[in-house]
């Protein structure tokens, strides 16, 4: 007996039969023929330029549940022309991490970002994917001692792990620490060959042994918000709710923001 076909796997067997028939012989590079009796591509070449058999490919327009790999998903979305929009529909659709996922990001970063981090009443900045803080507020340069101002290409696991600073500043550092590599791990599964992410893990490692440590214990956690406290140098005590937000074109990107709990915080000057 078939078993009955689910409703993503519908959805996804749908919308690659629509993506199908909007796509032309000459965009794909093949020769139109003789006169077809339906639009766009038949799926036996769709099959033949995924390099898969015709039956694999008709049971995925059929909904049916089917192993593929991520790379064949992959070969899929640019022989259907799809924009970055329906590539990330696809993916989702199929359960599958998309394994080129600068092709996922829709165009350039807004160039306002700075504007956006400004704008936040608590600390604030905005990480990449290997947790370069690309932009930040006076209230987050405050926090880390204008450390975030005075470096070239300030990166959040390099002042934890290595500037001296960050031990005294972060409160629970130890337990800071190990979430943080294992925050990081689960945020670069995706990418985790990429040469800037192996150069960065490579270098933390042979500066930092309390980072190797827990790289080498293949620690994952799941990014998580709540209580992040400080002790700064001047202004005392200070607890913040982390809030953790992915800019929606781009998923890599994070906007982090500390929102003041306590007094003393909502007090303090310049954060």
């Amino acid at each position: 007996m078939r078993k009955k076909v689910s409703r993503k796997k519908q959805l996804l067997g749908d919308f690659v039969r629509t993506a199908r028939a909007r796509v032309t012989p000459q965009m794909a590079g093949l020769t139109a023929g003789l006169r077809r009796r339906t639009p766009g591509l038949r799926r036996e070449e769709v099959a033949l330029l995924c390099d898969i058999s015709v039956t694999w490919y008709t049971w995925i327009e059929q909904g049916r549940d089917v192993s593929v790999s991520a790379h064949v998903w992959s070969t899929l979305a640019d022989v259907l022309h799809l924009n970055p929009a329906e590539r990330a529909y696809l993916f989702e659709l199929a359960d599958v991490i998309d394994p080129d996922s600068t092709k996922a990001e829709h165009g350039s970063l807004p160039l306002n970002l700075q504007d956006c981090v400004d704008t936040i009443a608590g600390p604030a900045y905005i990480l990449d994917k290997t947790w370069n803080i690309l932009y930040f507020n006076q209230g987050m340069d405050a926090l880390f001692g204008q450390w975030l101002s005075i470096t070239e290409s300030p990166n959040l696991l390099r002042f934890i792990f290595e500037v001296d600073v960050a031990k005294a500043v972060v409160l629970n550092w130890e337990n800071r620490a190990m979430r943080a590599v294992s925050e990081f791990r689960a945020d670069v599964a995706a990418s985790i060959e990429q040469p800037d992410v192996q150069m960065l893990v490579e270098t933390l490692s042979l500066n930092s042994p309390v980072f190797k440590h827990w790289w080498d214990r293949q620690t994952v956690l799941a990014r998580e918000g709540g209580l992040r406290e400080f002790m700064h140098p001047q202004d005392g005590y200070q607890e913040y709710e982390q809030l953790t937000f992915r800019l929606a074109t781009h998923l890599d990107y994070k906007l982090v923001m500390l929102l003041p709990r306590n007094v003393t915080t909502l007090n303090v000057k310049n954060i």
